[in-house]
């Protein structure tokens, strides 16, 4: 990965499952620094034990503290944002804490990366920003929202702004994964809804599809890979099959189905055979340069329950073997 060569990359939220996979994997090429910028003083204590390489530092700090993003992107050329809270339940609860590290930090993002002259910022995003039921997916679509028109603000300075979204990943922490395991003991495993379906996505797929349009990206793309949906039964089934499924109901907040590309957005969305890449609808996107990709026929949605790609129950048991996670 000759892109991150002498560079240095700053990862939001960098303690958490993905930051932590990621950092490790730009640590194996050529890059100058790694920041890992989050604010529980105690996983990175914990992190740092894990990695010990001499190019990596942590920073303690929040995106709701624009000084302290200021001078952390001192020398910066990449910021991955992964910083967020993400929990629906969490949210739904703390509506006011979810809208300012959700929006107001991605604003705090957006200005300190212009006026630090960042070169590329890529934001993770979820498939519940896609037409949002709950407050996590509304403040993801805000966020997507400002991390496109950021180009914008940028005009005529080098830092690009654009937007990964994909599906829940399998095994990270607070998952449905780890929640199975624990509760199988009792004999029985707490199920929302029979018809439930995710998409699914592994962590290291996750990772290199951020790295993929790190290197690709022209600024204002949302970016979404092309991945298999599981039901939740199936899943069930994979880690615990000698219990008993108890339906207990959705949850606030919930969906039944998960969409990543609406049939709006879809209009101005191309398939490049791996992914999709959600154009942005403003008079500064130029695509010239920008390999073409297939248009989507009229009609044409993304959605979980609708997919042509699925996760059969002895692969969602081979996906979440500990030796997988």
């Amino acid at each position: 990965m000759l892109f991150f060569k002498n560079k240095t990359i700053l990862v939001t939220g960098g303690t958490g499952s993905f930051g932590k996979k990621f950092v490790g994997r730009v640590l194996e090429t050529e890059v100058k620094k790694v920041i890992v910028f989050s604010r529980d003083e105690l996983k990175q204590y914990e992190m740092a034990q894990e990695f010990t390489d001499p190019r990596i530092r942590f920073f303690i700090g929040d995106v709701r503290d624009k000084d302290r993003l200021f001078r952390a992107f001192d020398g910066v050329d990449i910021v991955v944002h992964a910083a967020a809270l993400k929990h629906v339940g969490v949210c739904e609860y703390n509506p006011f804490e979810a809208i300012k590290t959700n929006i107001l930090g991605a604003q705090n993002i957006i200005e300190t990366a212009i006026d630090r002259g960042i070169e590329k910022v890529i934001a993770l995003s979820t498939d519940k920003a896609a037409n949002p039921v709950n407050l996590y997916g509304a403040t993801k679509l805000a966020s997507d929202k400002l991390f496109v028109a950021a180009n914008s603000y940028s005009g005529s300075k080098k830092t690009r702004f654009s937007v990964v979204r994909y599906g829940n990943v399998v095994g990270s922490r607070g998952s449905v994964v780890p929640f199975f395991k624990k509760v199988k003991e009792t004999g029985r495993i707490p199920i929302t809804d029979e018809g439930m379906t995710r998409f699914w996505i592994t962590l290291n797929q996750g990772v290199q599809f951020v790295i993929d349009n790190l290197a690709r990206m022209k600024g204002g793309e949302i970016f979404i890979p092309k991945i298999p949906s599981m039901k939740v039964t199936d899943l069930a089934t994979a880690i615990a099959p000698d219990c008993k499924m108890e339906i207990i109901g959705i949850r606030p907040g919930e969906k039944l189905h998960e969409t990543m590309i609406t049939e709006d957005d879809a209009r101005h969305t191309l398939d490049y055979g791996s992914y999709y890449v959600i154009q942005p609808e403003f008079p500064w996107w130029d695509a010239t340069g920008v390999k073409r990709g297939t248009i989507l026929p009229n009609g044409f949605s993304y959605v979980s329950n609708t997919n042509s790609q699925w996760l059969t129950v002895e692969e969602l048991r081979l996906l979440v073997s500990d030796k997988n996670l």
